[in-house]
């Protein structure tokens, strides 16, 4: 009998050597690399609490189990799992939080850039450009159940996390109609988007093409691809996540977008390295390489990295009153158009209100009528899923928007962040969080839409 029992004993070690062998070692370098950048990012960029952004940024298995080790004098973050692992993000003014990996740490430390001046001050501006709000708000609007609705999306202080909601913004009929935000935070706390970034570079490709310094239905012209298939991928290919490369979007394993995120240092090299899977335009694959690529391709057009840097800001952000939304680059000097940009919840909504309004935003044309409808028009090979970096059907079934019947576009976030356009309704709806495990997309928007008149 003890000897079956020793047996198992060591039937059980064994198990756990060749699990953390063969899974969780690899994964660890991935774990404590999202960790360090994330902590770096939230604790120097969007000024967070790190006993907050261990609650809420890093607070999902398995990158729960990291632990960082803060330097504000040096502006750095150091991540470790059970001491091992070990990863470390530096902080660089105006250009976000970035992993140490191939480039010497104090190469790093010495890039910095200066975001320029918009040349005007929201706090003596009224709404949609400034945060002046006016004292009337549409008529028509049910305010006292829109009030519960948004109330109840958060979850109330002292209370254990379940909704994990941190922000909301409803914009209706050009007027910030309601918002809240979960206690500890404001108008002014920069949030991850995650993915809706690529919706900002969606819309910044739109502003080159309007200004006829590009050609979405040209090819991408990267040497590397220059004698096979790759050479037909063009711009259009890659806003429509079509580029045909062989690509894995999975966060939770090794995958070409973990490696990329977490352990590459000039992720546009890493992307043009991709080999073909199929034919360009024929297979839609959700993908965040495709949408650095289109990062690369903004640059390669801009020619001048000073430029570059400036463009997001003085083209779009700057003149849609984005003046707390900072895009972070990697070590390149890319911006990482697929995955980090931290704004406000205002911010996302006057991003929404831009779309809803046609690229119109205070009787300033940012970007043409035709790029909105285009970037709302779906994708060939998507089955009318994706759009050109916009969704049109939310991706997991166990939040389709079953009841919406309105026709609806939205920029989706990794972590359940979400800026909802519904041309029909007038409407822009934000939510900033940190999970969807335990909230429903559908329902949210279905009872806020409850409470706009009938028309």
């Amino acid at each position: 009998m003890k000897r079956s029992v020793k047996r198992l004993l060591w039937l059980l070690l064994l198990a756990v050597v060749f699990f953390v062998i063969w899974y969780a070692w690899p994964r660890a370098p991935i774990i404590t690399a999202y960790a360090a950048k994330g902590m770096c990012s939230s604790v120097f960029l969007a000024d967070k609490d790190p006993a907050r952004v261990y609650e809420e940024d890093l607070s999902f298995f398995p990158i729960s189990l990291a632990r960082c080790k803060i330097d504000y004098d040096e502006k750095t973050v150091t991540s470790r799992v059970l001491g091992l692992a070990k990863r470390k993000a530096v902080y660089r003014e105006g250009l976000g939080a970035v992993l140490v990996l191939d480039i010497p740490e104090e190469a790093l430390k010495e890039a910095s850039f200066t975001i320029p001046d918009p040349g005007y001050s929201q706090d003596t501006l009224p709404w949609p450009k400034g945060d002046m709000l006016p004292a009337e708000k549409p008529e028509g609007v049910d305010y006292v159940k829109l009030d519960s609705v948004i109330q109840n999306a958060i979850d109330p202080d002292g209370t254990d996390p379940l909704k994990k909601t941190l922000g909301v913004a409803v914009v209706y009929d050009n007027h910030l109609i309601a918002e809240k935000y979960k206690d500890g935070y404001d108008l002014h706390t920069k949030f991850h988007g995650w993915s809706m970034t690529k919706s900002i570079a969606g819309t910044l490709i739109g502003i080159l093409v309007d200004e006829g310094k590009m050609d979405v239905g040209a090819p991408t012209g990267i040497p590397e691809w220059s004698n096979d298939v790759r050479k037909n991928i063009t711009v259009e290919h890659i806003l429509h996540m079509s580029s045909g490369l062989d690509w894995l979007e999975n966060y939770f394993t090794i995958s070409e977008a973990t490696l990329m995120l977490m352990r590459s240092s000039d992720m546009f090299s890493f992307v043009v390295n991709c080999e073909a899977a199929h034919d360009p335009g024929t297979f839609w694959n959700y993908s965040s390489g495709d949408i650095n690529l289109l990062s690369s391709m903004i640059r390669k057009t801009l020619e001048n990295d000073e430029t570059y840097l400036r463009y997001p800001y003085t083209m779009l952000l700057h003149r849609i009153g984005m003046l707390n939304t900072v895009i972070e680059t990697d070590a390149s000097g890319l911006f990482v158009a697929s995955s980090y940009c931290y704004g406000t919840t205002r911010d996302w909504a006057r991003f929404g209100l831009l779309l809803l309004n046609k690229g119109v935003f205070e009787g300033d044309t940012v970007v043409s009528p035709a790029w909105v409808e285009y970037m709302q028009t779906p994708a060939p090979a998507s089955e009318g899923t994706y759009a050109a970096t916009f969704w049109l059907k939310e991706p997991d079934p166990l939040n389709i928007l079953k009841d919406i019947r309105e026709e609806v576009y939205f920029a989706d976030g990794f972590l359940g962040q979400r800026v909802y356009i519904i041309p029909s309704k007038k409407l822009v709806v934000v939510r900033m969080g940190y999970s969807l495990a335990n909230f429903s997309l559908n329902d949210f928007l279905r009872d806020i839409i409850a409470t706009l008149p009938y028309e």
